[in-house]
């Protein structure tokens, strides 16, 4: 058991790290400006609470784990 989550943690990290290579690119496909992502702007205060976005990384997560261990 313990060599399967060893796995699936290196598989996470990889996982974030390749986002955070290829987020620029992301950027640019709209990305974390899905419908349904809120953003609210206040003269200097801005707050962005991205749910479209969480749940599209959610469910592509989930299936790409899912595969994985399958």
């Amino acid at each position: 058991m313990g060599a399967t989550m060893s796995r699936t943690l290196i598989i996470i990290g990889l996982i974030i790290v390749a986002l955070g290579i290829l987020w620029p690119w992301l950027g640019r496909l709209g990305l974390g400006r899905l419908p349904g992502d809120i953003l609210i702007q206040r003269g200097s205060f801005t707050i962005y609470i991205p749910i479209a976005t969480g749940l599209l990384v959610s469910i592509v997560l989930s299936a790409l784990l899912w595969l994985i261990n399958r």
